[in-house]
């Protein structure tokens, strides 16, 4: 099976794990991943990325010419798309981009006239409903109408994409997988002394951007509460709430508490998911978010939390959008904005060492079953060998 892949998500070799695993799986299966040859992503990575072509076995990473460098919808590849699809005749041809993306129905349109007769599936991450307007509604149409398979991150877009008129098949997975060699159980004795962390504190962290829908002053007010109690916040991150967040904790007489760390490697942070015993992921729902094809937000999947379960960190997370369902059976959920049942949540984590040490192996086992990227990768298999066949 010859799989071609393409997003500006693996302009980062990180990211390509899931598909270097998806090659290794069968003899006979080619992946090469078409990716922007220049991006600047903007907001924490501000600086342009020049991708680098890579032949590994099977798996290979193409740049490809593009006409926008940093909106994800406006992306366009040049005519040297044309010579590697006629070279490597995909069966299946996958755009991460979304919906409404003018890459994914620019590969639709090549497809046809190439005469590849290659499955066309999309992913996305959209979870909430949304009107469009001409011409964006003709685009989502057209990518719809020909489309074969679709990978969703979370329940709620399979929802949203059958009210939109798909009938077709879809899975639901997250985009990238974690990586069990990085993020694994192990203690971190001197990182913890360099950050004054003392034996008998209970350390809750927080991984992600400092901004009110993830739910920071929720965190911070349900600790507040619990000020009496021997515990930490470790805030790994950074973004606009930074003041506010250490206005509060002296507010409350908790900013000795709070250890902010804001650039840290996505390689090394694995070490501070282990000095944490839980991680909280307090994100709350937004409407105030607009774009000319939707409005609002909501936690599309979580990365973080099965980063934290794959070092058998036990996780908290809030009610919003993909949150319970990535948890599960395996970590605490709480009504999201509710500062007393957060509190609740945290309390029971603390004072029994029993519930902690059972969630923690629930999470490390749901994590080495579902979202490592060989996991994923066997699973987006499955479905690329489902819609060949049914097709």
């Amino acid at each position: 099976m010859r799989i071609l892949v393409a997003s500006h998500t693996y302009i980062v070799d990180l990211n390509r794990e899931k598909l270097r695993e998806l090659s290794r799986l069968e003899s006979g299966i080619e992946v090469t991943v078409v990716t922007p040859k220049i991006w600047q992503p903007g907001g924490v990575q501000n600086k342009t990325i020049e991708t680098q072509p890579l032949q590994e076995g099977s798996f290979r990473v193409v740049p490809i010419s593009n006409f926008s460098k940093n909106n994800q919808g406006l992306l366009t590849f040049g005519a040297d798309l044309i010579p590697l699809l006629r070279e490597f005749k995909p069966d299946i041809i996958q755009v991460e981009q979304g919906s409404k993306a003018l890459a994914y129905a620019e590969f639709i349109t090549l497809n046809k006239l190439l005469g590849l007769k290659a499955k066309n599936v999309f992913f996305t991450w959209w979870n909430l409903p949304y009107n469009l307007k001409f011409p964006i509604s003709l685009l989502e149409s057209y990518n719809l109408k020909n489309t074969h398979g679709i990978v969703v991150g979370n329940k709620d877009g399979v929802d949203i994409l059958r009210e939109r008129g798909y009938k077709g098949p879809m899975v639901i997975m997250p985009q990238l997988g974690v990586d069990e060699s990085l993020f694994k159980p192990q203690t971190q004795p001197e990182l913890a002394k360099e950050l004054g962390i003392q034996e008998g504190d209970f350390v809750v962290g927080f991984v992600g951007r400092f901004v009110e829908e993830k739910g920071l002053l929720t965190l911070v007010e349900a600790l507040a509460n619990l000020a009496e109690k021997s515990w930490k916040l470790l805030l790994l991150g950074r973004g606009p709430l930074q003041s506010n967040l250490l206005e509060i904790a002296a507010e409350k007489g908790i900013k000795g508490k709070l250890i902010l760390v804001e650039s840290v490697p996505h390689d090394r942070v694995y070490q501070y998911i282990n000095l944490m015993h839980t991680l909280v992921l307090p994100s709350q729902t937004t409407y105030q978010f607009k774009t000319l094809t939707a409005a609002g937000w909501k936690e599309q999947f979580g990365h973080v939390l099965i980063e934290a379960m794959a070092c058998q960190v036990p996780v908290i997370g809030s009610d919003s959008g993909e949150i319970p369902n990535v948890i599960g059976e395996a970590g605490l959920v709480f009504p999201e904005g509710n500062v007393g049942e957060l509190q609740k949540c945290l309390i029971n984590l603390m004072d029994k060492p029993e519930l902690k040490e059972k969630l923690a192996n629930l999470g490390y086992e749901k994590a080495m079953n579902q979202y490592t990227n060989k996991a994923l990768a066997k699973r987006i298999l499955d479905f690329y060998k489902q819609i060949t066949d049914n097709n």
